[in-house]
């Protein structure tokens, strides 16, 4: 019975990267000059440092950029409130979220249901696994989820025969 998978994952590496990059550019820049703005990783969080607000927005756009030309969907990142530190200094966290959360998971199952097409669709974890009969039933459920679903990004893979 073929079945595919449907999840979300962000490639730890490639933020990686785009924090290295706006750290670069952020010591670069004339308008950052003596600043103490740059960001921080740890795993999948991320946390902004800054002057000011302004400069913290500036911060964010340019991480922003770096994550959308390294292949990263920024509609994963969660963006919290800015915070200040000590002093005049501020920061702002950010959550990469990774996995397909329960609710989202249960509101994929449902709208697969809901279609009344001839599928079994299953919570496994982090992950939509569904299956059916023939391949192209399991192609139209695929663009129905990508239809339906444009608020967090989705991969569909494990394809199986």
């Amino acid at each position: 019975m073929p079945s595919f998978d449907i999840m979300s994952e962000v490639d730890k590496q490639e933020v990686k990267n785009a924090v290295e990059q706006v750290n670069k550019e952020v010591t670069n820049r004339f308008d950052f000059k003596g600043s103490d703005a740059r960001v921080e990783q740890a795993e999948y969080a991320l946390t902004l440092f800054a002057d000011d607000d302004f400069k913290l927005d500036q911060v964010q756009e340019v991480l922003n950029a770096k994550l959308i030309k390294r292949g990263v969907d920024i509609k994963c990142m969660e963006i919290g409130k800015s915070e200040k530190v000590s002093g005049n200094k501020v920061k702002r966290t950010a959550t990469i979220k990774t996995g397909v959360e329960s609710d989202l998971a249960k509101k994929i199952v449902k709208l697969l249901k809901d279609s009344k097409m001839k599928v079994q669709a299953s919570i496994q974890g982090d992950t939509v696994r569904v299956s059916g009969a023939k391949r192209d039933v399991l192609q139209e459920a695929i663009a129905l989820v990508k239809k339906s679903v444009t608020d967090f990004p989705l991969q569909f893979g494990n394809f199986r025969d």
